[in-house]
């Protein structure tokens, strides 16, 4: 007998429940960052129409993102998951929220001072999950749970708690604690761990070959930890691991999803694939078919499919052939209502909530705990303040739509306040190489006088690699040995500080900050001499250049 037209309507609901779409966090359709990837208006009202029960959001101001929600949970007819990649504070994504220094600099203070890096891991989760609440978010996609024990790791990187297991997973743990308690849900990333990778799966499928008693000694027991601290949700890795599935990756994999995560390390809550247009999953999967092979494997949340109605009528078309059991996603469905239910009453869809205290930007308590993340995280090398003017020489993966470099960013400001003048390498403008790899920098090309060298180097998810090919080591023996190198600032990685702090002289004054904010960078370099106020520099909050979950 065929199902009546009521039933049809009720199964297409319950599948597009289990669905996540990205959009803006602007308002207008012409205000997309990335229309690639980012719904217009009239395609989310008619999805969220037909059920779709998640939206994923990057882009715009906290005020965008407080009215933005509104609109979305307006459209809605059932309660939403409202969610973005906020893994350091939701200024990373929104302006004018707290944008906290990666996760990784926590590590280091933990090295030192385990009970205190705890304490501010908490304090930085709750900051995280206050804010994201206050904006109408739900859901904070993070912490990330993986161990980057490998420095060529070009998407994790700083993004991670800890380069080893244990500090991972005691920090992260203390993220979801501190997120949680503030009526949030959160989600371990990305399972079952994708630290010791040296490709990047928005690129492309890398392969984890350990053994299983490898993953249990190392990329495990981060996850454990978050589950323990009751993690509402885990996301899926886009990776292949032999030793657990030599055919599918993570995300497609009913061994690594219902056999270990479920059964194995008993986890209860919601398990969502990372983003499925992720070139690891769409170029080898059709957007439909991904979908179908996620929730076999185990998932329950389906993440940006490059084509949502597509992979609806593709579940439901598996739950008519057999393939899916319907009673499969009912318990999905089950998980995501249990999830909405640890979130406080009306938070994301009340037109009530106030704005509190991000009216006017982040709070004072949260305001010094950026600044103390900051404060702590700085390491330092020499005496400033740097010599006389000469050339500021900044590097930067591209100068467009750089968050954290706007026209008055103190690392342009506090220079050009004292009389340098700016160069930029960021693959846009005139090339300043020789060609010679002993003195590989054109010094004639950038005028006289000592040079500031500026590095915001960090792993980004689309370039492939952890560092860029720039030979640094190379040009701080160059400048060295001209006698024009004034000082150094890392930003971002702290292996390429390991790699260049040894070979600097005892009197250049350098520094590094995990961290490439504004707040960041009026630290740093009031520490290298240049007009730090008591302040401590501009307010945290700028959107962010990733283009879409990882």
């Amino acid at each position: 007998m065929a199902p009546s037209i009521d039933q049809q309507q009720a199964l297409d609901r319950t599948v597009a429940a289990l669905l996540v779409v990205r959009c803006s966090g602007h308002p207008a359709d012409g205000q997309r960052r990335y229309p690639r990837w980012e719904l217009d208006n009239a395609s989310l009202q008619r999805l969220l129409k037909r059920g779709v029960g998640g939206v994923i959001l990057l882009g715009g101001s906290a005020a965008e993102l407080r009215l933005r929600t509104r609109q979305l949970a307006a459209w809605a007819s059932e309660p939403l998951l409202l969610c973005a990649d906020v893994e350091e504070g939701v200024g990373q994504r929104f302006e004018g929220a707290s944008w906290l220094v990666p996760p990784l600099a926590l590590a280091r203070i933990h090295a030192a001072d385990p009970a205190l890096a705890l304490d501010l891991a908490r304090r930085y989760g709750a900051c995280t999950g206050r804010e994201a609440r206050q904006l109408g978010l739900n859901w904070v996609l993070a912490p990330v749970c993986d161990v980057n024990n490998n420095p060529a790791n070009p998407v994790i990187n700083v993004r991670a708690w800890g380069e080893d297991p244990a500090t991972a997973g005691a920090l992260a743990a203390a993220f979801c604690l501190g997120a949680q308690a503030e009526g949030v849900l959160t989600c371990a990333k990305h399972f079952p761990g994708h630290g010791d990778t040296a490709s990047d799966s928005h690129l492309e499928l890398p392969l984890l070959p350990h053994s299983r008693a490898r993953l249990e000694a190392v990329e495990l027991p981060p996850f454990r930890h978050a589950i323990a601290a009751e993690v509402a949700a885990v996301m899926t890795a886009h990776l292949l691991l032999p030793a657990l599935d030599a055919e599918h990756p993570a995300t497609l994999s009913r061994p690594v999803l219902t056999g270990l995560l479920r059964q194995e390390l008993g986890f209860e809550g919601l398990i969502v694939t990372d983003a499925l247009v992720m070139e690891a999953i769409a170029g080898r999967y059709g957007a439909s078919e991904a979908a179908v092979l996620a929730l076999e494997a185990g998932a329950d949340l389906v993440l940006m499919p490059s084509d949502a109605d597509g992979a609806i009528d593709a579940i439901v078309a598996a739950v008519h052939s057999g393939r899916l059991p319907l009673e499969r996603l009912q318990a999905s469905l089950d998980r995501r209502r249990l999830a909405l239910g640890r979130c406080p009453a009306g938070d994301a869809h009340s037109a009530a909530t106030p704005l509190g205290q991000l009216s006017n930007g982040p709070s004072p308590s949260d305001q010094a705990l950026a600044l103390e993340l900051v404060q702590r995280s700085l390491e330092l090398q020499g005496q400033g303040p740097v010599r006389d003017p000469g050339v500021n020489l900044i590097r930067l993966d591209n100068s467009l739509g750089c968050p954290f470099l706007a026209a008055t960013a103190p690392a342009l400001a506090l220079p050009a306040a004292a009389g340098w003048r700016v160069c930029l390498i960021d693959g846009q403008g005139p090339s300043p190489w020789s060609g010679d790899g002993e003195a590989p920098l054109a010094l004639e090309r950038l005028g006289e006088g000592p040079l500031l060298l500026q590095l915001f180097v960090r792993g980004n998810p689309f370039r492939g690699r952890a560092d860029g090919p720039d030979p640094w080591p190379a040009v701080i023996r160059q400048l060295q040995a001209a006698g024009r190198l004034a000082g150094l600032a890392v930003y971002g990685s702290p292996y390429a500080w390991q790699a260049l702090k040894p070979l600097l002289e005892p009197g250049v004054p350098a520094a590094w900050s995990p961290g490439q904010m504004a707040l960041a960078q009026s630290q740093l370099l009031g520490h290298l001499g240049f007009g730090l106020k008591a302040s401590g520099g501009s307010a945290p909050g700028a959107a962010a250049e990733v283009d879409f979950t990882d």
